[in-house]
């Protein structure tokens, strides 16, 4: 018997002021386009359903921007909690539609390094009705996004509400885990000096 594909919708995490920045990182230059845009265009080579972009602080000028991708956009109008709060919203969303989804891939908009081929060996590594949470591996000790939720987990991934995001889940549910290890650079762009010296070392400008 032939094992059917899996509905993954995904939701790309993008709600944050970017305080630490000075100024919205989602629309930071990156590449031929913008730090969002690439992520964008990073997700949508995978076997996936709907792709969702929440949004929240700066939303009216970072929804202009991406206005052309064939994304959907959800506006988090609580995101000052926090990353739970942006999953929840998401999730709530995928549960409004009504849609037959078997899980959630989840990625943040300020990690430029993950790959579309480091997304499909998640989705890849995602059975259908088996509960599994497949997980990022990298560095000693250190799990988190992306990340795909069955949808068993939708409940739980409701309930988010701070700023800690869901990485208590995968210590809840470790038993359910299935952690795939990469050697791709996780680094989030949170800082002005971060992100000029990691835009410097990939364009070398």
């Amino acid at each position: 018997m032939v094992s059917r594909l899996p509905n993954i919708e995904v939701l790309i995490l993008a709600a944050g002021s970017s305080k630490r920045m000075g100024t919205p990182k989602q629309l930071l230059p990156w590449g031929s386009t913008f730090l969002l845009g690439h992520i964008i265009q990073t997700v949508l080579p995978c076997y996936s359903g709907r792709v969702t972009v929440v949004l929240g602080s700066n939303h009216i000028s970072i929804k202009k921007k991406i206005v052309t991708f064939p994304v959907n956009v959800v506006c988090n109008d609580k995101w000052h909690l926090g990353l739970g709060k942006s999953i929840a919203c998401g999730i709530e969303h995928i549960n409004q539609s009504k849609r037959d989804v078997d899980g959630v891939l989840i990625v943040l908009a300020d990690q430029p390094f993950v790959t579309s081929e480091f997304l499909n060996t998640l989705v890849k590594n995602f059975k259908p009705d088996e509960k599994v949470i497949v997980a990022t591996s990298y560095g000693e000790n250190q799990v988190g996004v992306p990340v795909i939720f069955d949808k068993n987990y939708f409940a739980d991934l409701l309930e988010l509400n701070d700023d800690k995001g869901a990485k208590h889940l995968l210590g809840k549910y470790k038993d359910a885990v299935r952690l795939m290890e990469t050697t791709e650079d996780m680094v989030d762009l949170d800082t002005k000096e971060v992100y000029e010296a990691m835009f410097k070392e990939v364009f070398k400008t």
